[in-house]
């Protein structure tokens, strides 16, 4: 089963480029020698376009974009860690989109996007509290409590019914 995706950035200035992801975009990241830095995304998501009319960019092209939460809160961040960006955020339909380029001229996109994304599934209970949850009785709900957050999705940001639903997870033995 794929778990990820795995992306490659060629660089004529490889330990720059990894020093800018490391120190002014904040990846983390893990150190397997000789200055190799594997950068650990905690998500990804991944998008098939058609070419232009013109059969532009030719097919076998490859992009990598960024996206976050807040793309103004996020590009002053960068802004004041030393990034420069190559024109100002736009809406583009999909998100608010704005470029900037990384040492080797690897242009990249970082965007804010203005559909739904799902999150990472929630790990699996430990083994010895699951286990004890299954040998005791089903609980009620608990009431809610005064002033706390709902953890439930906006109506507007729920799938239809039938939508979106997940297969139950096997269990490993």
């Amino acid at each position: 089963m794929i778990r990820g995706l795995h992306g490659l950035f060629y660089s004529s200035e490889p330990e720059a480029l990894r020093a800018f992801l490391r120190d002014k975009l904040q990846l983390p990241h893990s150190d397997v020698g000789d200055g190799w830095l594997i950068f650990d995304l905690p998500e990804a998501d991944l998008g098939v376009h058609p070419l232009d009319e013109s059969g532009k960019p030719p097919s076998g092209t490859h992009d990598l974009s960024f996206y976050c939460d807040d793309i103004q809160g996020t590009v002053a961040g960068m802004k004041a860690r030393g990034v420069q960006f190559r024109e100002e955020i736009a809406d583009h339909g999909y998100g608010f989109v704005t470029h900037f380029t990384m040492p080797g001229g690897v242009v990249v996109q970082l965007y804010e996007p203005k559909y739904a994304k799902k999150t990472s599934a929630p790990k699996a209970a430990p083994k010895a509290r699951a286990a004890k949850t299954s040998r005791s009785k089903p609980s009620r709900p608990s009431k809610p409590v005064k002033g706390a957050k709902s953890t439930k999705a906006p109506k507007s940001a729920r799938p239809p019914p039938g939508k979106g639903k997940t297969a139950p997870a096997r269990k490993r033995r």
